[in-house]
């Protein structure tokens, strides 16, 4: 599926907030995250329903490795043909793949395989999808709006957590899995008119000739990030936050409960801490628009979150576990939505695909295999250390913000 890029930039002088075409792109872009909150909670339970537990795990990792390994040259499809072309064409081959399986779960039972295969094709199409959406909001508003943007897109991911798992549930609860995947298809589904509709401008730069292969492609945006004064010490700091960050706030939040007598209950209310310390976070970024001097408290924010990630394993409390946990998301939020407006706004607009696709390859590739070796290293040496090694690892990236000139002195356009 195509769609034509309009010349005709976003309205002048409006905040996004207030502005129909970015509106637009929120409500396609919500969409199509409640939708795929729907859609791992329906596979989970499909997965679960038709196997044991490890081929359950299987089915629901099956996704992890054609994002990992096609990620990069994601990010060159996406500059190639434009960000808003390869998403409005992602979401139609999700839609359609999830359908599929919702009519074919309902009408026999066919086994663990085309559950396994779906996880295939969203993995796959996650590979292109995920770095034209980075890439996206730049087409649809102006630099000086993109901190806005960003905090408007953490509360959009927020609305998906809280939304998603209750409509999952419900549309499991009401139709069985096939039910919840039929919902999770429309959600998406929703997206794509909403896409269409949306303006995007011309980038600066488009309508130069293109690098001849994706080989030759891909190794000019690796060398804009290389090169680039703030972009280089961005990307460090961006993969030691998520190295550090994914593990503590996973796996080894659910043993924290679990040693500590919390429960189920327990782990949802420190969750649902950090949920709203993150969308705190993001609706003060809606709200403002932009913080002056961002780089520097990009890296201020960065190390008082791994400050507070540390401190989770040592609090007694569950109260005082919650309250620390509203702190993660905040500073956590802030400096992870900062550090993507500064991506965005520095980066070459033709490389734009490219350098979100590198970003994504620590966070959605490499830092989930930070998982097992936490549980691994909190069996052998306990909560304590592993939490301490995390946030020494996330403060590192907070370090790397402050002491790289470019990345610390960076600002975000007025």
């Amino acid at each position: 599926m195509t769609a034509t890029v309009l010349p005709t930039a976003p309205t002048a002088h409006r905040p996004a907030h207030r502005d129909p075409n970015v509106l637009r792109w929120l409500a396609a872009y919500a969409s199509s995250m409640v939708g795929d909150s729907v859609y791992y909670l329906a596979l989970s339970w499909a997965a679960v329903r038709a196997g044991s537990p490890a081929q359950a795990g299987a089915v629901m990792s099956a996704s992890a490795l054609p994002r990992a390994v096609l990620m990069l040259f994601g990010g060159v499809v996406a500059d190639r043909l434009g960000p808003r072309r390869v998403v409005i064409g992602s979401d139609a081959v999700r839609c359609a793949a999830v359908l599929a399986v919702a009519a074919l779960l309902f009408l026999t039972s066919p086994g663990l395989w085309p559950l396994a295969l779906l996880a295939l094709v969203f993995g796959t199409v996650d590979a292109v999808f995920m770095p034209a959406v980075g890439a996206l909001p730049a087409r649809v508003t102006t630099h000086d709006q993109l901190a806005r943007v960003q905090g408007m897109r953490g509360l959009a991911i927020r609305l998906s957590y809280v939304v998603g798992a209750p409509l999952g549930g419900l549309g499991v609860a009401v139709g069985g899995a096939a039910g919840a995947f039929g919902l999770a298809g429309l959600l998406i589904a929703v997206s794509v008119p909403l896409l269409i509709s949306v303006r995007v401008r011309d980038l600066p730069t488009e309508g130069r000739a293109a690098v001849p292969t994706p080989w030759q492609d891909l190794r000019a945006g690796l060398t804009h990030v290389r090169r680039h004064r703030v972009l280089a010490p961005l990307m460090w700091a961006i993969a030691l936050g998520d190295l550090g960050f994914v593990g503590p706030l996973n796996v080894g939040l659910t043993l924290l409960a679990d040693r500590r007598g919390w429960g189920a209950a327990g782990l949802g209310w420190v969750l649902a801490g950090f949920g709203v310390g993150a969308g705190c976070a993001a609706l003060l970024l809606t709200v403002r628009g932009r913080l002056p001097r961002a780089g520097l408290v990009t890296g201020c924010t960065a190390l008082a979150g791994a400050v507070a990630i540390g401190a989770l394993a040592f609090v007694p409390g569950l109260v005082g576990a919650v309250g620390v946990a509203l702190l993660v998301g905040l500073f956590a939020g802030l400096s992870g939505a900062l550090c993507q407006a500064l991506l965005q706004t520095h980066a070459d607009p033709a490389c734009l695909g490219r350098v979100t696709a590198v970003s994504g390859l620590v966070s959605l590739g490499l830092a989930p295999l930070t998982m097992p070796l936490s549980a691994a290293a909190a069996d052998a040496f306990g909560l304590g250390p592993v939490y301490v090694v995390s946030a020494a690892v996330c403060g590192l990236g907070g370090v790397v913000a402050l002491v790289a000139p470019g990345l610390r002195r960076a600002e975000l356009p007025r």
